[in-house]
């Protein structure tokens, strides 16, 4: 009877024991995936902001530099547009004769060019999300390209572009905000079928 009680507190002993490395196991594992998941959360960071610069850079070349637009030659005077919608309506009414690429380019194109503006600065940072956060920096960035034209002679001083290209960045910020609340949902939803 001794041997049975003996017998009976080693078995216990022993299941203790293989909690106790089943916790610590779990504990392990847990850490090296919350470590995995703070090392992909780094790489994305960086790949986020790698993205941010080349965009800056390829928009700075249009912008400035591009041949293609008009960049390589400079202008006497200072050129500038300050009525708002003068040079949309224009180039609406005018497509025809102006051609569907300038159209594009002048219209859409200024929507377009800041669109990954609105969508990678709230990427890269959480401080940059919001609506209107997002539509006072695009309006802040697009008048800084448009004051260096203008002292630069390179383009026109546009208030036109300055409202496409909030526009641009206003439809960014829209894209991933609802590709974020979809990423949260799905990655929620993966929490919820693991607990159960």
């Amino acid at each position: 009877m001794g041997f049975d009680i003996i017998g009976k507190l080693l078995n216990l002993r022993k299941m203790h024991i293989l909690h106790l490395f089943g916790v610590i196991y779990l504990e392990k594992y847990r850490r090296w995936r919350k470590e995995l998941k703070e090392s992909t959360k780094k790489h994305f960071k960086r790949a986020g902001w790698l993205l941010f610069y080349l965009y800056i850079i390829l928009l700075s070349y249009f912008l400035f530099f591009s041949e293609h637009y008009g960049r390589s030659y400079t202008t006497e005077g200072y050129r500038y547009n300050l009525v708002l919608f003068k040079e949309i309506r224009r180039f609406i009414q005018y497509r025809h004769q102006l051609g569907i690429e300038s159209f594009v380019v002048n219209v859409l194109g200024n929507v377009l060019a800041f669109a990954p503006y609105g969508f990678l600065l709230p990427l890269i940072k959480k401080k940059y999300r919001g609506f209107f956060k997002i539509m006072f920096l695009s309006i802040l960035f697009s008048l800084m390209v448009e004051v260096i034209q203008l002292f630069l002679k390179v383009g026109i001083f546009d208030v036109d572009d300055i409202f496409l290209n909030t526009l641009g960045g206003v439809v960014g910020y829209i894209i991933f905000a609802i590709s974020h609340a979809i990423y949260l949902r799905r990655t929620h939803k993966k929490r919820g079928k693991r607990g159960k």
